[in-house]
């Protein structure tokens, strides 16, 4: 079993940036493709990004390619959000899942999540 604990929310206005962390208990998150998803209030969970177990394949959803980066260190077991020029349409609880070595962008294919953290973002 793996737990996963998502920090490093908050308000920030428009054009400012956070780090978001996901660090694992339970299991190291080597060999675990580990995804970050986002569900706003009134809609849908959607996928944000995921990165595969050795951090050499990443993928992003459309709409943060270019202001968001994801990045792990294994040894720290410990994967990243870099959020950059956000936007109010950011505003969600963005959420970490895990998932055996291939990264999807289908939410249902992740095993483990966290709890969520809160991002609201302000004009």
């Amino acid at each position: 079993q793996v737990q996963l604990v998502e920090s490093g929310g908050g308000l920030v206005q428009a054009g400012g940036s956070l780090r978001l962390s996901c660090a694992a208990s339970g299991r190291t998150l080597s060999g675990y493709a580990v995804g970050w998803f986002r569900q706003a209030p009134g809609k849908e969970r959607e996928f944000v990004a995921t990165i595969s177990y050795g951090g050499g394949k990443t993928l992003y959803a459309d709409s943060v390619k270019g202001r968001f980066t994801i990045s792990r260190d294994n040894a720290k077991n410990t994967v990243y959000l870099e959020m950059n020029s956000l936007k109010p349409e950011d505003t969600a609880v963005y959420s970490c899942a895990a998932r055996i070595l291939i990264p999807t962008i289908a939410p249902d294919r992740y095993d483990y999540w966290g709890q969520g953290t809160q991002v609201t973002v302000s004009s």
